[in-house]
């Protein structure tokens, strides 16, 4: 299926990204409208303020991507890098809060349809634009139902935001089974966004978690919350992080908790990957194999 080839080189795209000094983590949600890209803004806000090198891999194509909520109107994408219409650094954005945005909707889905040589070149634009970077987060997008993202692979961490809606409680745990049986993912970190506290955050995670661990065998943890609270509603209208806005307000303070607690996480490390070479390799195994010999 095409969607399986897109994530199939987008794995690779991603263990390009990681170097022994760069985590990279991957914000999720089983449909928009959960509140992942605004947990993207406000980590990557989080991070920077603790003097983390942040770079945010844009995927999303809707309005509501991490650009537009910052009231960022980004005139290009990844792709008129890899088209050399524009070098990557003309590209990326910069958020006052200090935080490099990379968008990469258009390029990550064209991944099937680009050339050899457009491929070592986006290769190459990714290991450019990650050089230095502390946290590389992905605010993945999904694409018929399926997740096209250069950060969604098995030994990455994966943020998965839900709230306590059951329609979104439903597709989570349908999105948690299809990773864990398609990708072979065994780790979820769950965050529960918009509840009133924890209690009723625990209750949430609790009905995901328990199904999880009993029909798929994999480890499901609870990473935090945030809650209701009008400041942060307030702040995405002013087009402004909450942790900048408004940093005593309750959503703020949750999100600077759920920043110490992801850099906590454990990273994975880059065994396997034996440099941009390799990587183009198993891409073009993937997307072209009669086409292997190319890279040789």
């Amino acid at each position: 299926m095409l969607s399986e080839r897109i994530t199939d080189q987008a794995e690779g795209l991603r263990r390009l990204m990681v170097q022994a000094s760069t985590r990279v983590v991957t914000v999720a949600a089983a449909r928009t409208g959960l509140g992942a890209t605004s947990v993207v803004v406000n980590l990557a806000t989080v991070l920077a303020q603790a003097g983390k090198e942040v770079l945010v891999l844009d995927e999303n194509l809707s309005h509501d991507n991490v650009a537009n909520m910052l009231a960022l109107k980004p005139r290009y994408d990844l792709l008129n890098a890899v088209r050399r219409d524009k070098s990557w650094r003309e590209i990326v954005l910069h958020a006052r809060q200090g935080v490099r945005i990379l968008p990469a909707a258009r390029a990550i889905q064209a991944l099937p349809k680009l050339s050899p040589t457009e491929r070592e070149h986006l290769l190459k634009c990714l290991a450019e634009a990650s050089h230095g970077v502390d946290v590389v987060l992905v605010d993945a997008a999904a694409c018929e139902g399926n997740y096209v993202s250069a950060g969604l692979a098995p030994d990455q961490p994966l943020l998965l935001v839900l709230n306590a809606n059951a329609s979104a409680i439903t597709e989570s745990y349908a999105m948690i089974k299809r990773l864990a049986m398609q990708d072979g993912r065994q780790n979820f970190e769950i965050l529960v966004n918009k509840v009133r506290d924890e209690r009723e955050a625990r209750v949430v995670f609790g009905n995901v978690a328990q199904v999880a661990r009993h029909h798929l065998n994999v480890r499901v943890e609870y990473l935090g919350y945030i809650p209701i609270d009008e400041k942060l509603k307030r702040a995405t209208q002013l087009c402004r992080p909450v942790v900048e806005a408004f940093p005593t307000a309750p959503a703020a303070l949750a999100f600077c908790e759920l920043g110490r607690d992801l850099m906590l996480l454990p990273a994975a490390g880059n065994e396997g990957t034996k440099g941009l070479p390799d990587v183009v390799q198993r891409l073009m195994r993937q997307v072209c194999p009669q086409n292997v010999a190319l890279v040789n």
